[in-house]
């Protein structure tokens, strides 16, 4: 027999030794049959494999044959349809069933290695059956999902074969003195009862769905969910081996690899898992708290119990999960301890002396001492432990996920009911509703992410300090304590870094308002020359911010540094102790390897103690605001308990108060606060049905305890005719509509609509909350068409804004379309009426804006239409046709009955009916002549005012460009809002731009690759002196922690090789020695390792900053002197992003992502190193273990970008539609569009959850396949290195550190994957600015230098401009073709020429704007084209169309380079009529001007742009166009001053309206780029063919 032939079963017994089933010794009781077959061991043995070769004949010809044509499959889409009761219990079962045979196997071997000879028939069985039960739970599978039911009886019959065989060995056993101290008893006995209860799960199939024996089996259908073929999340619906492993998630990532994912691939939620129906299980549990606590009022108490009661059980789950999963985690430490200990022993089994039935058995404590036992167990431990603690993850996540898709449809709910007046009042803004459903709906979501972890971590921490105490003693506590003391220190720091990142926060959001603005007014920059002004000031404020990101940044490494140290110190303090304080401790491998393992577990827990603690304190938070929102006031609830105090009789009251006017003209922003769905008081169904609604002594407030504003209130309104409300402004016009919508508080009076509006063109109301009665009785107010006084857009395209949800219809369509003028606007818009607009498309103007959402209201088919100041924002032609074709035309004649309140009285005539307001009152109604009899005073008054607006009408009719001109800064700013929208398809750019689809591949390719080249940019920005250092730093550490434990090794060795040495020499005295030399080195090596932990934690913070600070300020440089043309093609959303999301991905997160996965990667290849260094032989096995790690990491890191990027993009649709809901409230109500609306919410919410869910699965399948890879990883580790150190060829101290190393690498091998994938996200960011940064910029140099430019040059004024040529873009034609004029000093000259003649791009050639590549402008004898960009510029002046005003000072705004005197900037605002203007403000020069100048009337800002361009005393002066958007007072006084006070400069008119120019020097006509004519003025109006002249005529 060879030397250890107990520890290595398969080495061979010499030629005599043949292998037999029942052993071959020569005098073998085992073939014994004296005493009878059934008491042979071996016989029973045989008996027990008959069933399983049985299973085995017959369902491999049935698995292999397949099913054949006589399936009885219901046609569904995924084979996944699981319908047996029982399920999941018998594949529990079957689980537990297979680890029992394992053991069963194990301990035959280990028994067999007793006896002399090799006895097949104690494992051989046990294997049959493992092949047997591995083969049962196929065969089931397969049947349950073909769904062919009968094929169960072989199940049956084999279960029941089994059962009987084991018990007869069982009896056997007992019959022979067998006990429970032999480990084959037991095992036998626990087979016996697996066998029996998948027995009685089987009958119980049966029994239930009466398939075998029965002659009319049960019918049973497949959910709804497998039936239909969008739903793809298929989790909750397959067996418990693909839950646990995600195996059904293997088809989805293989195709995300062929193609990108987007909503159609990843389908529709199952339905438990929907908005709704989280949404109904919230419902009923607040519902079932209102009811226990009717006394209270809801508060945040509540709140919490209702969520626990909803979502309770899924948490319960998942902390079961989390506590079973940290207990097996101590799984690692013990089999470590028992296995260095048994191979330090040798691996002696102990020789039994029990044979009974002719073999040996063995108790379970020598079956634990075998070493190879061990790491089997530790496999099987480390398997379980990964698969239960990613089924907690998934399952909190999956809890959070559907906990905040209710949250949010019950805010939603609850905005549809809102009462309007907290939002007008300011109690509510729309801000904080946002805030709520973004911030607070995720901080609830987070904390149920982590909850479970709040009852884990206490188990965790006192099971691991016990054990450690169990291994150590007292010196265990002491290094507990450490880590325990240092707790509190790392809460601090994380309220600490929490507080940087909110300064850090508000500095870039100011750094990004000045940016924006810069951005914005680039073009103005660019011709005064002041880019240097506004870029030092964006960088004085990212100066600020990069101060508090190095707070942030210092922190941050202080927290990185702790994670790292403290483990250290904590070890290094318990060994040096243990060793010296306890002189007779056991310091052996064993024990210290498991202690360092025990301490590698303690030390999460308290690392994620600081952020469960924050999410806490945040989730209670989110709470109480949650509490708070949803007790505020609904729509109608005040009107019950304000009818009982306020009875009729005290009305009078109300009289006496003198009314206080609740102006409503703020725009309808509060209006929405109004907003409510049901709730009014019942309606009384009058006589006569001649009018439409008739409100009786109403009296209307916005809130509850302020006075009315609306009082008496006895009006009707006529059915099928056109009302008007008219009144000065503030007194009450819009409120009386929002009254009669509901949407005020009703203190008294009845409102009664007549019983044929209330046609049910509205959407049913899905909310489950339960109706009250009164709501029926207000149901019966229908539709209402209403077009608020603030128009209110949807993120949608033009045309979805304007049919709103209704049917479309071409015909009607087009008539609105001309009834409201749109047709030009739509034409020049990118797509037509296909553009988005709203929030996110494209910027549209006030006009614009109003006209679509009046012909929202013209396009609805209800009976009631009310316009709410539908003309305040159009000008008179646009209102003329607007009443004539839509209101007049559309509505009413179609007797429909419309309610116009207006100010424009000219329409007064057309009214069949009139209500006059004031002060909240009604002042008069009746038709025109009624009032004209009654009121005469009143009549004569609005005929003053109705003249005046006549007049008006003339005036207007020569501005008619003015849409024109709208249109034309609409297509300027096109370009900046398609930013957004393009700004995700640019990562793919560089790749996409092939046009065929042969690309894919290479497509796919690209998608599949790191972006190494960003990541070297990203590093090689550090610079020369931080990259060297950054690398050797962390590989230094890294060797430092490997010598730690390797010094441990040895040291433990080194103690043990002195206890077994024999007891002669004087031992304690040797220990005392080692000890003492061995804790030195020991010491310092720790020390060392701590330092570097500092180094390398502060290096990457450091290596972040910089990189940080040199990325902004190139690519701030970079874009504030690249040419205008870039700007004009580069969307302004798309270089905003770079400055926002991209800037802050490269200041916060990537430093900390870099920092993990340098982190993860170095400990995973050490920990690979130090274990081949064990065992060279674990390096055959690591190859097929890398290409799989390879292979899984490359799969799942391509679908991982997509989900995240779908998560991101799902997310803001559901944003925007509360925000425009919220918005646009009181004219979802009118409309009756609530359910439409809900139903939107929650296609959104479940769009949003459904990538969110595949997220996450994703995550899980990478980290179980990781975790199974790690197991592998310890598995091998454990048995080539047991294998090596038996045959004397290492010491169990590198045993202990080989395996220490292998439990390291299952732990970080899914954080390198899940951080790598994170660092190629963020390094787009890195590739975007680094895109940015290859423009070209302008070149400002020139030939001449300072000296050679005399100082007060251009004095003169004088233009000549010779042959020029002039381009957009070197690619592009040329816009000016061979221009030759000759301006002399002074002339006023005038240009002009119809869109598109080259008008503007001849000024911008004075600025070198443009690209002039032939011929030359001379200015008082210097060619512009030599000069130095900036002197050139600052020498000119520009009046631009747009007039651009920035945030700041008048002073700030009208000389940034604060070269003048006060004197000087009185005088030009004095030139430019605005000195009493600025007079009149806080502050006079010093006063504040908002962004973009909102403070002052466009008219006034033009205004201020003069006077900036006349603060410039330059001699030649440009206006572009400067004009256009001004009135014609205001244009009169600009020609004046033009005249006067620039009397002596060169002044260049680009005229927009023609007569303008008439007094000009010279007139300029140009077409397509060339000069048609060129003279006076006097002289072309002279000839009657000149084109000036036909100009001029068409002005008139």
């Amino acid at each position: 027999m060879c030397a250890e032939a107990e520890a290595a079963p398969g080495c061979a017994q010499g030629p005599a030794m043949a292998l037999a089933f029942c052993g071959d010794e020569g005098n073998s009781t085992a073939y014994n049959v004296d005493h009878g077959v059934l008491n042979n061991g071996c016989f029973v043995d045989a008996l027990n494999v008959v069933p399983h070769v049985f299973l085995l004949f017959i369902t491999f010809p049935i698995l292999f044959i397949g099913w054949g044509s006589q399936s009885s499959k219901v046609h569904i889409h995924h084979s996944t349809w699981l319908h047996f009761p029982g399920h999941n219990l018998r594949w529990i079962l079957t689980f537990i069933l297979l680890f029992v045979l394992v053991c069963e196997i194990a301990e035959g071997i280990v028994s067999d290695g007793v006896s002399e000879s090799r006895h097949l028939h104690l494992y051989m069985p046990a294997g049959m059956a493992f092949l047997a039960a591995i083969t049962s739970v196929v065969y089931y599978h397969n049947i349950e999902t073909s769904n062919f039911p009968k094929l169960l009886i072989a199940l049956l019959f084999y279960w029941t074969l089994a059962f009987i065989t084991k018990t007869i060995k069982f009896v056997k056993f007992c019959d022979n003195g067998v006990g429970f101290s032999q480990l084959r008893f037991c095992l036998t006995g626990l087979l016996v009862v697996l066998y029996g209860m998948l027995l009685a799960v089987e009958i119980n199939v049966i029994r239930v769905r009466r398939y075998v024996f029965f002659k009319t089996p049960k019918e049973v259908k497949p959910p709804e969910d497998l039936q239909d073929l969008g739903v793809r999340f298929l989790q909750p619906f397959v067996n418990l081996l693909s839950k646990g492993t995600y195996w059904w998630m293997n088809t989805f990532i293989k195709t995300a690899h062929k193609k990108p994912i987007d909503l159609k691939t990843i389908g529709k939620l199952p339905i438990a898992m929907r908005a709704l129906t989280n949404y109904i299980l919230l419902n009923e549990a607040f519902e079932a708290q209102k009811n226990k606590r009717s006394s209270s009022p809801q508060g945040s108490r509540s709140i919490w119990r209702a969520l626990c009661c909803a979502f309770g059980r899924p948490l319960l789950l998942s902390s079961t999960f989390r506590i079973l999963a940290d207990l097996l985690g101590f799984a690692g430490p013990l089999c470590i301890s028992g296995i260095v200990h048994n191979v330090g022993k040798g691996n002696n089994t102990i020789r039994p002396q029990i044979k009974i039935l002719g073999v040996f058995f063995i108790s379970s404590q020598e079956f634990l001492s075998n070493a190879y036992v061990l790491a089997v167990l530790l496999f099987f431990a480390l398997l379980l432990q990964r698969t239960f603690l990613q089924a907690s993850y998934y399952v909190a996540i999956e809890t959070g996920i559907n906990l905040r898709g209710a949250i949010q449809t019950k805010i939603y709910n609850k905005i549809m009911q809102l009462s309007t007046s907290n939002m007008s009042m300011g109690e509510m803004t729309a801000g904080q509703i946002c805030n709520l459903v973004a911030i607070d709906t995720n901080q609830l979501m987070w904390f149920f992410f982590l909850c479970p972890n709040l009852w884990a971590m206490p188990v965790q921490i006192i099971v691991g300090v016990l054990l450690l105490y169990y291994l150590l003693g007292i010196s265990a506590l002491i290094g507990a304590a450490v880590i325990i003391v240092l707790a509190p220190v790392q809460y601090f720091v994380a309220t600490k870094l929490s507080q940087a990142q909110r300064s850090t926060l508000e500095y870039s959001n100011e750094r990004l308002k000045k940016t924006n603005e810069m951005l914005r007014g680039i073009k103005l920059l660019k011709l005064y020359a002041w880019e240097h002004i506004f870029h030092s000031s964006v960088e004085e404020t990212r100066q600020k911010e990069m101060t508090s990101l190095k707070s942030f940044a210092l922190y941050t490494s202080i927290s990185i540094f702790m994670n790292a140290a403290i483990p250290i110190a904590a070890v290094l303090i318990t060994f040096v102790v243990h060793a010296h304080l306890t002189r007779k401790a056991d310091f052996s491998p064993s024990v210290a390897f498991a202690s360092l393992s025990l301490f590698h577990i303690l030390v999460s827990p308290l690392f994620l103690l600081s952020s469960v603690v924050r999410s806490t304190v945040k989730a209670l938070v989110s709470v109480q605001k949650l509490s708070e929102f949803l007790s505020s006031e609904e729509i109608g609830e005040e009107h019950d308990k304000s009818s009982e105090l306020r009875s009729a009789d005290n009305h009078s009251k109300y009289q006496a108060v003198p009314l206080k006017v609740v102006n409503r003209k703020r725009p309808a922003r509060e209006d929405w606060n109004n907003y409510s769905s049901h709730m009014r008081r019942p309606i009384n169904i009058t006589e006569a049905d001649d009018f439409c609604v008739k409100i009786t002594n109403g009296f209307f407030t916005w809130t509850p305890e302020g006075p009315p504003a609306l009082s008496n209130i006895d009006i009707r309104i006529p059915q099928g005719q056109l009302t008007m409300i008219v009144g000065q402004v503030g007194c009450g016009k819009s409120s009386l509509l929002l009254a009669i919508l509901g949407e005020m508080q009703k203190i008294s009076g009845n409102i009664s609509w007549s019983s044929c509006t209330s046609d049910s063109e509205t959407g049913e109301d899905f909310s489950p909350e339960k109706e009250s009665p009164v709501d029926t009785e207000f149901r019966k107010r229908g539709a209402v068409a209403y077009a608020s006084q603030k128009p209110w857009l949807l993120n949608a395209t033009v045309e979805e804004n304007i049919t709103f949800e209704s049917s479309f219809n071409k015909q009607r369509y087009k008539a609105v379309i001309d009834a409201c003028s749109l047709q030009p606007d739509i034409d020049i818009l990118p797509h037509g009426d296909q553009t988005q607009i709203g929030e996110r498309g494209i910027n549209l103007s006030g006009g614009q804006r109003q006209r679509i959402s009046v012909a929202r209201a013209l396009y609805q088919q209800t009976n009631v239409v009310f316009l709410d100041d539908p003309f305040s924002a159009l000008d008179i032609h646009l209102s003329d046709h607007l009443m004539q074709e839509g209101i007049l035309k559309m509505l009413r004649e179609d007797k429909r009955t419309i309610v116009l309140v207006t100010h424009k009285l000219q329409y007064l005539p057309h009214a069949d009916w009139i209500i006059a307001m004031k002060d909240g009152n009604i002042q008069r109604e009746g038709t025109l002549k009624d009032i004209q009899k009654s009121e005469t005073e009143l009549f004569e008054h609005w005929k003053t005012l109705m003249n005046r607006q006549d007049q008006e009408l003339e005036k207007e009719t020569t501005i008619e460009e003015n849409p024109v001109l709208e249109r034309t800064n609409l297509r300027r700013t096109m370009y900046s809002r398609e930013a957004l929208l393009k700004d995700d398809e640019e990562d793919e750019e560089d790749v996409t731009e092939s046009d065929d689809d042969d690309n894919l591949s290479s497509v796919l390719h690209q998608r599949a690759k790191m972006p190494w080249r960003a990541c070297g940019k990203y590093l090689s920005a550090a610079g020369i002196l931080l990259l060297p250092l950054l690398l050797l730093s962390q590989l230094l550490k890294h060797t430092v922690m490997v010598a730690i434990d390797y010094c441990l090794a040895l040291w433990t060795e080194h103690v043990i090789s002195l206890k077994i040495e024999p007891e002669t020499k004087n031992c304690s005295h040797c220990m005392e020695f080692d000890h003492s030399q061995y804790s030195k080195i020991f010491s310092v090596l720790c020390c060392l390792g701590i330092v570097l932990c500092l180094v390398t934690s502060i290096a990457v913070e450091w290596t972040g900053l910089k990189v940080t600070k040199k990325l902004h300020s190139s690519l701030l440089n970079k874009i504030i002197l690249a040419p205008m043309r870039f700007f004009e093609t580069t969307p302004l959303g798309s270089i905003l992003n770079r400055f926002s999301a991209d800037c802050n991905t490269i200041d916060q997160h990537i430093p900390a992502t870099l920092e993990c996965l340098s982190r993860s990667t170095l400990l995973c290849v050490s920990a690979l190193a130090v274990i081949s260094y064990v065992t060279p032989m674990f390096l055959i096995a690591l190859v097929p273990l890398a290409i799989m790690c390879y292979f899984i990491q490359k799969y799942f890191r391509v679908a991982s970008r997509d989900l995240q990027q779908l998560d991101d993009s799902t997310q803001l649709p559901l944003l925007s539609h509360f925000s425009e809901t919220v918005e646009g409230l009181t004219t979802i109500r009118a409309f009756r569009y609530e359910a439409k609306f809900r139903q939107k919410l929650l296609e959104y919410t479940d769009s949003n959850n459904i990538a969110s869910l595949f997220l996450t699965a994703a995550n899980r399948w990478l980290e179980v396949r990781m975790e199974y890879i790690g197991a592998c990883v310890v598995l091998i580790a454990a048995v080539t290195s047991i294998t090596s150190c038996l045959y004397n060829k290492i010491t169990s101290g590198l045993v202990g550190l080989g395996l220490t190393y292998a439990l390291m690498v299952s732990n970080y091998l899914n954080w390198m994957v899940r951080n790598l994938a994170d660092m190629e996200i963020q390094l787009g960011a890195v590739k975007r600015i680094n895109g940015l940064l290859k423009t070209e910029a302008e070149n400002y140099e020139g030939l001449l230098s300072s000296s050679q430019i005399p100082q007060n040059w251009p004095d003169r004024g004088e233009i000549q401009i010779q042959n020029l040529s002039v381009r957009y873009d070197s690619n592009l034609k040329p816009v000016l073709k061979h221009v030759n004029a000759h301006i002399s000093p002074g002339q006023k000259i005038g240009i002009c020429g119809r869109t598109g003649s080259g008008k503007s791009s001849f000024s911008l050639a004075f600025f070198r704007m443009v690209d002039t590549f032939e011929g030359r402008i001379i200015i008082d004898g210097i060619d512009i084209a030599k000069l130095p960009l900036q002197t050139l510029r600052s020498r000119l002046s520009i009046i631009l169309q747009d007039p651009i005003l920035f945030s700041g000072t008048i002073r700030f705004n009208l000389d940034p380079e604060k070269k003048c005197t006060d004197s000087m900037l009185w005088e030009a605002l004095e030139i430019a009529q605005l000195k009493h203007v600025v007079k009149a403000l806080p502050g006079g020069l010093d006063a504040i001007v908002t962004e973009g100048g909102e403070n002052f009337s466009q008219g006034q800002r033009q205004l201020f742009c003069l006077a900036r361009a006349f603060v410039r005393k330059t001699s030649i002066f440009i206006m572009d166009e400067a004009t256009a958007s001004i009135d014609m007072a205001t244009e009169n006084i600009l020609q004046k001053v033009v005249m006067t006070a620039f009397a002596d400069r060169t002044v260049v008119t680009i005229a927009h309206r023609v007569h303008t120019i008439l007094n000009s020097d010279l007139v300029i006509v140009m077409k397509r780029g060339v000069i048609l004519e060129y003279d006076k003025p006097e002289v072309l109006l002279e000839q009657e063919d000149s084109v000036f002249a036909s100009f001029v005529q068409a002005d008139k």
